[in-house]
């Protein structure tokens, strides 16, 4: 069984802002047994991948629950899930939830005046949204940078944040046509993963540091009259104050200030030392401190494809047959299994 909290399969990526495509191209969306459709090197709109992931339930007979969102995960004897006042009882539970579960937006955010909009980039979808008057994007990732552009056409927008880098290429063109199946169907799905040198040195960097921009680039946002202004450090009279002291009157604020991870509903001992609530502690998604318990979908779980459909295919798969290894005998015949896809 599949326990999804949204009311239809795909919401995830649907609700999602309105310009957004994915970086990843048609060819590389698939999931194990059902192609992408479409052009091969065209890139997806978030409501076309969301609209795959519901085809892809319906070709297979997916048992997913919509609507059921899972508030505690425990042990007693084997797994309990509990969602609301129903509980299953399961042998087997696979967290797919990801990483990027909750919008970090820093404390001073409630300091504002209270007539300035405020929305993260978790609930934007449009400029339609926003008021009259400049807005300022905090947050230079790819989300924040993607987002300004979209703001910049009908408001005076100003970015907020360190420039993380940026491809050198645009992944449309005809050299990203070559460079782009390198670098995501080969570098990081087959060079780039935890059992490589390189893979363990660049790990840690992308997950303390974040990913450059793929799509943007710091000519397109000088293009479209985007400022780059340093970080947002704190508040003064209502308004937002910058690293180098300005301060800044805006009508509105855009958080792109990143996601957190949320597990506190997994009532197991799975977190590391002092429980450590940014990843579990496992071994390409198989926690062998709760055997049974597993996680997919996590950032570079074990390879920088990790959180993209073409990795996450390769890492349910591993978990898929190590848990066919340790079924045995009559639990062959009774084991449950629930998969979580909360967000």
């Amino acid at each position: 069984m599949i326990l999804d909290a949204n009311e239809r399969i795909g919401d995830a990526r649907r609700k999602r802002w309105d310009s957004l495509r994915v970086f990843t191209p048609a060819r590389f969306n698939g999931l194990p047994g059902m192609p992408f459709p479409g052009a091969r090197h065209s890139f997806p709109t978030k409501d076309e991948v969301a609209d795959y992931l519901e085809a892809y339930a319906a070709r297979f007979e997916l048992p997913v629950r919509t609507s059921t969102k899972v508030h505690r995960v425990s042990r007693n004897g084997g797994f309990e899930v509990w969602a609301g006042d129903h509980v299953w009882r399961a042998d087997n539970v696979v967290v797919a939830m990801g990483t990027h579960q909750v919008p970090w937006i820093p404390p001073f955010a409630g300091e504002l005046d209270p007539g300035i909009v405020q929305l993260d980039a978790g609930n934007y979808r449009n400029p339609d949204q926003l008021q009259p008057g400049p807005t300022l994007v905090v947050g230079a990732g790819s989300s924040g940078a993607e987002i300004a552009l979209d703001v910049a056409p009908t408001h005076q927008t100003w970015l907020s944040g360190r420039h993380p880098g940026h491809v050198p290429f645009r992944i449309e063109s005809r050299l990203g046509r070559v460079l782009v199946p390198v670098i995501i169907g080969f570098a990081f799905h087959k060079v780039v993963t935890v059992r490589t040198p390189i893979g363990r040195k660049v790990r840690p960097k992308l997950l303390s540091e974040g990913k450059a921009w793929i799509r943007a680039k710091p000519k397109a946002l000088a293009a479209a009259g985007i400022e780059r202004v340093p970080r947002v450090v704190g508040v003064q009279d209502g308004l937002p104050v910058l690293e180098d002291g300005r301060v800044l009157e805006v009508s509105n604020v855009v958080w792109c200030t990143g996601f957190r991870p949320d597990f506190s509903w997994i009532d197991l001992d799975v977190f590391g030392t002092g429980g450590n609530p940014i990843e579990p502690v496992h071994e390409r998604g198989v926690i062998h401190s709760e055997p049974g318990l597993y996680f997919v979908g996590l950032f570079f779980l074990y390879a920088g494809s990790s959180e993209l459909l073409r990795g996450v295919g390769r890492d349910a798969e591993y978990v898929v047959e190590h848990i066919a290894k340790t079924r045995t005998g009559a639990a062959r015949e009774s084991s449950r299994g629930i998969g979580v896809t909360q967000v």
